[in-house]
């Protein structure tokens, strides 16, 4: 006897409790649902970053026009417009150069220490104060190599001027005479002689005796410890 197969009984699942059971989407679905929202979050974190990577680029290199040396200066010089140029940079807080804005407030000015070409100009490195004080006398004195520091003469250096003896004087017994004087400009040294030139300031009352002495040659400068730097 032939057995008829029933049919499958109505599954439940819908508002009518009939029809197919929803069926959740696969995980990897869900996944590449997601995917668009975290790349546009993505983009935008980037766009962020490099938004601020260009402002913070801006912002350390601005530059800025300061002046610097262009002819070597010594120490004690007048600083010439031809002795300065302008440079960009970026300016680093550590640094205090001077603008070039301001260029026409140095030119005039003495050079405190000596100026090398290629150097920024800072504002501690020239003074508008001179050497030669109100009733001082400035002397020239022409020195031979063994009459002189190999180093340490300088504008502003104090330095003492001692008379030497001549070949028919005995000072045996007798200190040298001295005359306390300053430095107010160094000349350059002959090569062939070693001869160069020293400017001093001297009180207007030892003036003239100093210039008759070193007319004569019979001078020698010295420098003494804390004499200054």
């Amino acid at each position: 006897m032939n057995r008829t197969k029933s049919a499958a009984p109505p599954v439940q699942g819908g508002p009518g409790g009939l029809g197919p059971i929803p069926v959740a989407p696969p995980r990897a679905l869900k996944q590449r649902r997601r995917r668009p929202a975290l790349i546009a979050l993505s983009l935008a974190l980037t766009a962020v970053g490099g938004l601020s990577g260009a402002l913070l680029f801006t912002a350390t290199g601005e530059r800025t026009d300061v002046l610097a040396v262009s002819h070597e200066v010594a120490a004690g010089d007048v600083i010439k417009d031809s002795d300065l140029t302008e440079a960009s940079i970026s300016l680093d807080p550590a640094l205090k150069p001077v603008k070039a804005v301001d260029r026409q407030s140095v030119v005039g000015k003495r050079a405190a220490v000596a100026l090398t070409p290629g150097a920024l100009l800072a504002r501690d490195q020239f003074t508008d104060k001179s050497l030669l004080k109100q009733g001082d006398t400035l002397v020239g004195i022409s020195t031979k190599p063994s009459q002189r520091p190999t180093s340490g003469l300088f504008p502003g250096r104090k330095v003492l001027v001692v008379s030497t003896p001549g070949l028919d004087e005995d000072m045996s017994d007798d200190p040298p005479q001295t005359i306390a004087a300053t430095v107010v400009a160094v000349g350059d040294t002959a090569d062939a002689t070693g001869v160069a030139t020293i400017d001093v300031a001297v009180p207007g009352t030892d003036g003239p005796a100093l210039a008759a002495r070193a007319a004569t040659g019979r001078v020698a400068i010295v420098v003494q410890s804390g004499s200054g730097s």
